[in-house]
């Protein structure tokens, strides 16, 4: 068992971390006062090829695995969540599935420019019905001739305002339940599909979460992926990736919390002494330190597990659970550790707080993680 990182993966975590404390860092805060969209953090990121890590460099991709893939999406988020969101959002569920179920055509048409950074890419699940009952999807895709005609809604969908692309989910026979589900490739400028304003949120305030409205939306018979009836299975398959992405945006909310407390209580003095001499404090930090670790390596065990084409859903719904929770526990202890000044905007604890709290939704919540671990124990 080696726990250590290749070169090429230590490489990349370099170059990545740097990225993120020079350029993201700095300017985090203002994104999310402002609630601007990071169009240019995202140019330069493509330009880095991080979009293309995970995927085949016949696709535009690099191949360096989903693991170096994961620890990229822990430094972006180390430094803003927002943006972190963003991209794990395109890579894991947007491109991702077009990725794993498409024809080498479509591939060709759509993965290669998610994978070279030039688009953004959807992912349109969550309904107003149907969010932890995924399979309650009400969206329909209706044969017309040769191709289908979509109407229904989608909610919560990260990026769509900013995307060229979106996967989307709709019901092709009611008669069949969750078999009577099938996914679509639809481009965002397609006549019908209509996006909501940007919506309010506690949180991630610098990504684009959205509405879609599709109004007799007409697409060509080789928009839908795979076969007729494959959407439920593709979906699932698709949230396994997007579980390890949340868990390493997770990680690197939770690390950025213990760097931001440790910091501080070195700084900080009361009674006479920095508050990290205080033994109330360092059972706090050494708490956070253990979550932390203990999430990153759960998460790094499933993206290795993924990269090795073994079956990784258990460890990715833990890796998610785990991480997310450890996230959001980190995040109210950081606050605690700053008292008053954690509550104020002035520090970044509370912009963390407000982050860490989407990770123990989004996703699958963490009740459902704990349903689907179950349910792979044989309950």
């Amino acid at each position: 068992m080696n726990f250590q990182l290749t070169e090429e993966q230590q490489i990349i975590q370099n170059i990545v971390r740097n990225f993120a404390d020079q350029e993201l860092a700095p300017i985090a805060a203002e994104l999310d006062e402002k609630g601007d969209f990071p169009h240019e953090i995202i140019r330069k990121m493509g330009e880095m090829g991080l979009f293309g890590l995970p995927f085949s460099e016949e696709y535009g991709g690099s191949g360096a695995g989903y693991l170096a893939y994961a620890i990229a999406v822990e430094e972006i988020s180390r430094a803003c969540a927002s943006t972190g969101i963003t991209y794990a959002a395109h890579c894991s569920i947007g491109t991702g599935p077009i990725y794993l179920f498409g024809t080498p055509e479509q591939k060709k048409q759509w993965v290669t420019p998610c994978a070279e950074g030039k688009i953004l890419a959807a992912f349109g699940l969550t309904e107003p019905n149907a969010g932890s009952d995924a399979g309650g999807t009400q969206t329909t895709a209706v044969p017309d001739g040769d191709g289908w005609v979509l109407n229904g809604s989608k909610c919560f969908i990260t990026n769509v305002g900013v995307a060229k692309v979106a996967v989307i989910t709709a019901v092709t026979d009611k008669g069949k339940g969750s078999r009577g589900i099938s996914s679509f490739i639809v481009p965002t400028d397609t006549p019908g599909f209509k996006v909501g304003q940007p919506y309010r949120k506690l949180g991630l305030n610098a990504s684009d979460t959205r509405e879609i409205s599709l109004e007799d939306v007409r697409l060509p018979g080789e928009s839908l992926l795979g076969g007729q009836g494959e959407g439920f299975k593709q979906f699932l398959a698709a949230l396994d990736g997007g579980r390890i992405s949340i868990g390493a945006l997770s990680v690197g909310i939770a690390q950025a919390c213990l760097e931001a407390s440790l910091k501080y209580a070195r700084e900080r003095v009361q009674f006479g002494q920095p508050i990290a001499k205080f033994q109330a404090i360092q059972f706090k930090l050494a708490d956070m330190k253990m979550k932390t670790e203990l999430a990153r390596l759960m998460v790094y065990k499933a993206a290795w597990l993924k990269d090795q084409g073994e079956s990784f859903s258990m460890e990715a719904a833990i890796a998610k659970l785990y991480a997310s929770e450890a996230a959001m526990q980190n995040a109210a202890e950081a606050i605690q550790i700053h008292g008053g000044y954690g509550y104020m905007k002035e520090f970044p604890v509370e912009r963390y707080f407000r982050d860490a709290k989407l990770m123990e939704i989004g996703e699958g919540t963490s009740e459902i993680q704990r349903i689907v671990i179950a349910r792979l124990l044989g309950c």
